[in-house]
């Protein structure tokens, strides 16, 4: 059953618009976790997302079923690599970075991922991952090998993002990348949204409301919060969800 997917996909065709706060098991605690969850429960969060660029082998289980204890909100996989596998959760952006020529993170890691995905229930979700500049060197460009894609090469960005379509990827996800300086800018945003009819992922560097309502307004379906929230949990208190909806 397709059920994250489904609500996302319900989501864009009503022009509902989804959060998700992004949980990254490098910079949180276990025993951080209950306190972190109990702030999220008081959000109107969509989603919690789970990965990390250089999550050690093992923890994002760990780091999974403990938030299980304390929260109904859906868990997506974000990996960084296919040992962040794991039953626990809910589903899993099948990631393919469709912005970097590195074929370790174009197919090797996806097919390192097929056994574990296989044994387990996950939702999986292809997922057309295209890192944009934030304004710095993010992990994901340091662990990929990858650049991004200028904020200036517009072009660039919709012609991948209709190719990652064009492939059978169900979800487009533009990224600045974890800590980013730069948010993708909303130009870039509308920009894609327009030429694709598939939901749209924004993610990276929004850490104001302002930011956010631009992302929502020019055509992301979800917006995915991490550095924000890790550093001011009480970032999405005045959020309300039909100040989401469009």
């Amino acid at each position: 059953m397709n059920l994250i997917y489904n609500k996302l996909l319900q989501a864009k065709n009503k022009g509902d618009k989804l959060l998700a706060v992004l949980l990254d098991p490098d910079k949180l605690k276990l025993i951080d976790i209950k306190t972190t969850i109990f702030k999220i429960n008081e959000n109107d969060i969509d989603f919690i997302f789970v990965g990390g660029s250089t999550v050690k082998n093992g923890i994002t289980e760990k780091f999974i079923k403990e938030i299980k204890q304390h929260t109904e909100i859906p868990i997506v996989i974000f990996p960084g690599d296919y040992s962040q596998i794991t039953n626990y959760a809910d589903a899993i952006l099948f990631l393919s970075l469709l912005s970097g020529r590195n074929p370790e993170y174009l197919i090797e890691q996806q097919l390192k991922s097929v056994p574990e995905i296989q044994r387990s229930n996950l939702e999986v979700i292809p997922t057309g991952y295209i890192l944009i500049d934030g304004g710095i060197e993010t992990a994901v460009q340091k662990v990929s090998n990858t650049l991004p894609i200028l904020q200036d090469q517009e072009e660039k960005i919709v012609h991948t993002a209709c190719a990652g379509m064009y492939l059978g990827k169900k979800i487009i996800y533009l990224e600045a990348g974890s800590g980013a300086i730069l948010s993708v800018n909303p130009k870039i945003i509308n920009a894609v949204k327009r030429k694709i009819d598939i939901p749209l992922i924004v993610g990276g560097g929004i850490r104001s409301q302002k930011q956010l309502k631009l992302a929502y307004d020019n055509g992301a379906d979800l917006v995915v919060i991490g550095t924000a929230f890790e550093e001011n949990n009480q970032f999405l208190t005045k959020i309300e969800k039909n100040e989401r909806i469009y």
